[in-house]
């Protein structure tokens, strides 16, 4: 089957004409040739950013590159009938101030929680007529200690305490989400008011302090060591330890055993949605929903957001102000604001001319690391898969492993350690990681009936393959067969079930997504690219050296995520900025 395409006939009992691209775009009005503020690019982050700067006033428009806002958080009907999160997948991080101060209820965002949230059959032959195991994790914690103690009691009872002590961490954490990194550089050069204006941003590092408090050792170990050695110190069942580990390297080029992979799954269990603590969701529609709620607010309030209108450089004045932007089709569009959704280096690298920027940022950005493990598989399906560890029923229902994250090939660390290691020597993993979501099995309009849309998060695959190499249709189709071949182990007839699919390798979401090595987080979330040193120790604070050009996207502080606090903390500093120069 090549790559992208998809079955013709057999649709759950309908014909297909033809493989097609469907999506929905919005446009507001017509383009002006002056603005208060300019985003470039139509992100989740962008679309915060654009809708906190005009409910403040300031007249704002977003311009997106391609045919659909939302960046990596859009949704697109790849195979008629079938619509796809192509890129992001699920909903938790989105900070719980954006959704209440947009509205974003209001706005149509509606959320289907997921309960159970994780499940992990295992590759084994069943004992007695029984089944093979599984590992299924949800809010109940009296059914996770019952599942968890099939491989160990003494993890059972120790899963509490460890979810009570990871949940400490969180909230000291959580209070530097929302706010703008601690300006090194003003306190210590700039004028007594601005010093002191800096000092403020201390509060909430003194709030995690306090937090912390006697724990911080051992909250310090999981902020800078490897998770595998976290998870050995708490449990001794490797189903258990390598479910959670997936959560430490997912999206990340590093394996249970790479320092720092702990902060990586505390990225990934702070979230929160609708007031329920560590909850995950789809998103009706898809995670172009999302985006399409933020949009409805900032128009709301006056926002204009274009589609199909690529920035090719912005426009700097002859002492270093921004000017605007000018288009690829030659449009200048000016501004006394421009906010950049793009990546770091798309931004700093293709987008500012380089004479206004120093060589040491321009030395840092080129080496802001970027690689990326991730292939996303887009599939649709003609009915459930029916894994061996948890049968269907006669009648096919969705049970409740359905609507979780399905984790394949995990059954224990060394699984995610060995797949790591071949992807550093530029081989795609022989048995990758591989995290598969059903999304329809809650949400009844992304297929149709009897069908399904499953999206498969896989790593690692590496940008650059070994022997010289090109991710061609070739590659793509043999990679995605291989995935496909290790589901079949797990779930027989799924590879008979499938209509068609969409393969997206690094280079793939480079391409479309603008994501730089195709990495989801825009930069990787190592402990050195984190809060003083995202994108680059000195310009953590959105700000730029060109006066006026801000960052808005996952490559700044707080990092990546459908979470959109990087939007809202820099249109907050864009403000303030603006005040200042108003006075």
């Amino acid at each position: 089957m090549a790559a992208g395409g998809a079955r013709l006939v057999g649709l759950c009992g309908r014909e297909v004409s033809k493989f097609t691209s469907r999506t929905h775009s919005r446009a507001t009005g017509r383009l002006k040739l002056k603005y208060d503020a300019v985003i470039v690019g139509g992100g989740h982050n962008g679309l915060v950013a654009a809708a906190y700067l005009q409910k403040s006033g300031v007249n704002t428009a977003v311009l997106e590159r391609r045919h659909v806002i939302g960046g990596a958080a859009v949704t697109e009907e790849i195979i008629p009938g079938f619509k796809f999160s192509r890129a992001s997948y699920l909903l938790s991080l989105l900070r719980p101030q954006i959704y209440k101060d947009l509205e974003l209820k209001k706005h149509g965002l509606k959320v289907y929680f997921r309960d159970p949230h994780a499940f992990t059959p295992l590759l084994e032959q069943g004992v007695a007529g029984k089944p093979p195991r599984s590992l299924l994790l949800g809010r109940n914690m009296a059914e996770n200690q019952r599942n968890i103690a099939q491989f160990s009691e003494k993890d059972a009872k120790a899963f509490p305490e460890y979810e009570d002590f990871m949940n400490r961490l969180v909230l000291a954490i959580d209070p530097l989400l929302d706010f703008a990194p601690v300006d090194t550089a003003t306190m210590t050069q700039g004028s007594l008011l601005q010093r002191l204006s800096a000092l403020s941003a201390l509060r909430p590092l003194l709030k995690a302090g306090l937090i912390l408090g006697t724990q911080f050792s051992q909250s310090y170990e999981v902020l800078t060591g490897p998770i595998s050695k976290i998870l050995n110190h708490w449990f001794e069942s490797e189903p258990l330890k390598a479910t959670l580990a997936t959560d430490a390297v997912i999206g990340a080029m590093s394996s249970p055993d790479t320092p720092g992979s702990g902060y990586v799954l505390l990225h990934h269990v702070m979230g929160e949605l609708e007031g329920k603590k560590g909850s995950w969701g789809y998103v009706e529609g898809g995670m172009g929903g999302v985006s399409q709620a933020i949009a409805n607010a900032a128009a709301e309030h006056g926002a204009e957001i274009f589609t199909d209108k690529p920035v090719d450089h912005v426009l700097v004045s002859s002492d270093g102000k921004v000017q605007g932007v000018m288009l690829e089709d030659g449009t200048e569009v000016k501004s006394k604001l421009v906010l950049s959704n793009a990546s770091p280096h798309q931004t700093f690298l293709k987008l500012t001319p380089q004479k206004w920027l120093p060589e040491d940022l321009i030395k840092r950005i080129s080496q802001f690391d970027t690689k990326s493990p991730v292939t996303k598989i887009n599939v649709a399906v003609d009915k459930l898969p029916n894994f061996l560890a948890a049968p269907n029923t006669s009648e096919g229902r969705p049970l409740a492993h359905h609507q979780t994250s399905i984790h394949l090939n995990i059954e224990d660390m060394n699984c995610l350690t060995e797949a790591f290691e071949e992807a550093q020597k530029g081989i795609a993993s022989s048995r990758p990681m591989i995290e598969l979501c059903i999304p329809s099995v809650l949400d009844p309009t992304l297929a149709p009936r009897g069908c399904h849309v499953i999206s498969l998060f896989t790593q690692y695959t590496p940008y650059n393959l070994a022997g010289g190499k090109e991710w061609d249709d070739q590659e793509r189709n043999a990679y995605a067969d291989r995935v496909f071949d290790w589901i079949e182990q797990y779930a027989p007839g799924f590879k008979a079930s499938v209509i068609g699919r969409d393969i997206l390798t690094p280079p793939d979401l480079e391409r479309i997504f603008g994501l730089t090595g195709g990495n989801i987080f825009h930069g990787s979330m190592s402990l050195d690219q984190l809060y003083f040193g995202r994108p680059a120790p000195g310009y953590s604070n959105y700000r730029s050296p060109v006066q006026g050009l801000y960052l808005c996207g996952s490559g700044t502080h707080p990092g990546g995520g459908v979470m959109g606090a990087s939007g809202r903390n820099a249109a907050m500093v864009a403000l303030k900025d603006l005040k200042h120069l108003q006075l």
